[in-house]
């Protein structure tokens, strides 16, 4: 069982509303570059755990995107299926708040094609989770 660090109850609620507030931004810079989106709810009885909070796809590229306020920590499972969608040729993207403009610019690439900036871009953002995802489930 993974440990959580402890939070108040206010610091908790805080953290909620920043990540729902970012995700809010994200959602809208998709939009207004014509990309398909689809906010994942997971947690429910019927739904899969662990699955990015952000589905899409970005001139026909698929994109997973974990939306984390400034504080906000990836668990070992949402880790482990940013891995596997970037093994599956698709795009795993931890996000926080500081990369958001690595983040706008590795969308306008996709949909200029510049194949050399999507690697640089994507490097960037993959370098903040992807040696914490050596995990296995």
């Amino acid at each position: 069982m993974e440990c959580l660090p402890r939070i108040s109850l206010r610091e908790g609620s805080d953290r909620l509303a920043s990540e729902k507030n970012f995700e809010n931004r994200i959602k809208t810079f998709l939009k207004e570059h014509g990309c398909w989106h689809v906010k994942y709810w997971g947690g429910g009885e019927y739904t899969k755990a662990g699955v990015p909070d952000i589905l899409a796809c970005v001139n026909g590229y698929f994109f997973g995107i974990e939306v984390k306020a400034p504080r906000g920590h990836p668990s070992k499972l949402q880790l482990y299926n940013l891995k596997k969608i970037d093994a599956a040729g698709g795009y795993g993207i931890l996000l926080y708040p500081n990369q958001y403009e690595i983040f706008k610019d590795l969308v306008e690439s996709f949909m200029e094609g510049d194949k050399d900036a999507i690697q640089d871009l994507y490097g960037q953002l993959k370098e903040r989770w992807w040696d914490d995802a050596n995990v296995t489930q």
